[in-house]
């Protein structure tokens, strides 16, 4: 069994940016967590550290989050960012601070991309993204002008499946629901559009593309 992170290197873990998981420590901390195999070091100057999908499961496991299919808020109590996957208790925020974030939150995420893979593409979903599906498809809608559901019941929500690497993305307006999957489609996502049998409305079925 692996022995757990220390003390110290828990708190580098936990300290991570959120959406790209860089690392900030000192050397002997940096290189620990890569040797242990939770960090690497990216080969491109300034040679940055960021978390692995291992060390991101530590982090999760540190802070442990609602269940995917659940609803969370806008941002945690440690104002840590979390994109709206519909459904929220409280109306969706449009407002410019809002706006910032979710900017922010999205291009950090195409840096993950292009710092995690060997040709610095940007074009596909990352490692992260498919360990958080439902997060990772609700920010790429959100940072494209999509509206998340609200209270009242309007706009998209984006749950988990029993199926790997697949989100289900609802909203009742036809149109709208094909606006989500241009944008998901854009954001490298395989996307194709069914029917629920049982009410006869139309869905989603989102997977992260590979290729």
């Amino acid at each position: 069994m692996t022995r757990p992170p220390t003390a110290a290197q828990r708190r580098v873990i936990d300290a991570a940016d959120p959406v790209t998981g860089r690392l900030k420590g000192t050397e002997a901390q940096l290189a620990a967590l890569v040797k242990r195999g939770l960090a690497f070091r990216h080969p491109r100057p300034p040679h940055d550290h960021f978390l692995t999908p291992a060390g991101h499961r530590i982090r999760e496991a540190v802070e442990p989050a609602a269940a995917e299919p659940a609803a969370r808020a806008p941002a945690a109590a440690d104002g840590v960012f979390a994109a709206r996957v519909g459904g929220e208790e409280t109306p969706p925020d449009a407002g410019p601070a809002r706006l910032r974030e979710v900017r922010g939150a999205w291009q950090g995420l195409l840096e993950l991309r292009r710092m995690t893979r060997r040709d610095g593409a940007t074009d596909r979903p990352c490692d992260w993204e498919r360990t958080h599906l439902v997060q990772a498809a609700a920010l790429a809608l959100e940072a494209a002008g999509n509206r998340p559901a609200g209270p009242e019941g309007r706009g998209y929500r984006v749950r988990a499946t029993p199926q790997p690497e697949a989100v289900a993305v609802y909203e009742p307006d036809g149109t709208a629901l094909r606006a989500c999957a241009a944008t998901l489609e854009r954001a490298g996502w395989q996307v194709g559009e069914h029917t629920e049998p049982r009410t006869n409305s139309r869905y989603l079925l989102a997977s992260p593309r590979r290729t």
